[in-house]
């Protein structure tokens, strides 16, 4: 059972698109900049730290697990996340980046040399294990960089210094709380997702991108349906298997057809949403106060803010890297 059921609202938003003939990236700076008014203009602008606590719902199996937060950013790019989970027992564990280094707690661990084998290739030396863990922490933090993109955008629609992007008007959207415009966002690497402003509030109501699905399951025609199946995960028909007393070629080949089918399953993208909801002031701008996020037609997660504190002091020490 899904706790969180089917996202309904803005399911339309995406299919309505009324595409324009060509991306206009001078009227996506335009819509946007109609945004940054909205959500607090000249006081938006002045904006240098926030820090924001709250409580996030997220779905892990057949469970909700309560997660307590606190998000510290410091502009143009310090931003750390410390999530704690009341009913564990272990302690609080933060991520985020200061400039190009990873801040995590707790540190993630060393790659371990693998042991040499008579005969087989030398272990890695350790100039090369600290190549891979650079590369580890490098692909971390881009990680963690498009996850504070796709949050802060719906706060500043902008781009900020420690993730750049370019935008482009494509049209705009229809849906039950009226029409929305439409701008595709790029950044760095991998990063591409579509934001949607309401049209009359110039308000940003949700992002949405494409993603690997998170799992693959094959359906075998005579065999239980598979149960408890988690969102994001693309499911796919198998072909009836071969009969009893199936020669060895038709066995090979069936396990050959059915893992194509996988593999084709797996190259497919999923969609993710990320709602920005409920915005009020605080601090002479407006924040969203809810988030929800969604994979496919399936509500993943809620996040409710209680405060933000706008240009407070942030300690140094909760950026710092630790090599």
């Amino acid at each position: 059972m899904r706790v969180f059921g089917h996202c309904t609202l803005a399911l339309c938003l995406a299919a309505g698109v009324v595409f324009a003939q060509k991306p206009d990236a001078a009227k996506a700076d335009q819509i946007l900049a109609e945004a940054r008014k909205a959500l607090g203009g000249d006081t938006l602008a002045g904006v240098k730290t926030v820090v924001m606590t709250g409580q996030t719902r997220k779905l892990q199996g057949n469970n909700l697990v309560p997660v307590e937060f606190e998000i510290d950013i410091e502009l143009p790019d310090k931003y750390v996340r410390k999530d704690e989970i009341p009913a564990q027992e272990n302690g609080p564990t933060s991520a985020g980046f200061n400039g190009a280094d990873l801040v995590q707690v707790p540190t993630p661990a060393a790659p371990v040399p693998p042991l040499a084998r008579p005969g087989g290739p030398p272990p890695p030396t350790p100039a090369q294990l600290q190549a891979q863990q650079q590369a580890m922490r490098k692909t971390r933090v881009a990680t963690l960089k498009q996850d504070f993109v796709r949050l802060t955008i719906g706060m500043f629609a902008s781009s900020l210094a420690s993730a750049p992007l370019t935008f482009a008007y494509v049209g705009q959207a229809e849906a039950p709380q009226g029409r929305a415009d439409v701008i595709d966002v790029k950044g760095e690497g991998t990063l591409a997702f579509r934001l949607f402003l309401n049209a009359d509030t110039h308000l940003p109501i949700m992002v949405s991108w494409q993603q690997p699905p998170a799992g693959v399951v094959v359906k075998v025609p005579g065999f239980p349906p598979p149960e408890n199946i988690a969102p994001g995960t693309v499911v796919v028909d198998a072909p009836p298997p071969p009969p009893e007393g199936a020669s060895q070629a038709d066995k090979d080949k069936y396990a050959k057809d059915v893992a194509d089918l996988r593999k084709q399953a797996q190259a497919k993208t999923v969609e993710s949403r990320l709602y920005y909801q409920d915005y009020r002031d605080a601090g002479g701008v407006q924040w969203p106060f809810r988030l929800r996020r969604a994979i496919g037609a399936d509500t993943i997660e809620e996040t409710t803010f209680d405060r933000y504190r706008v240009n407070a002091k942030i300690d140094p020490k909760k950026f710092e890297v630790v090599k």
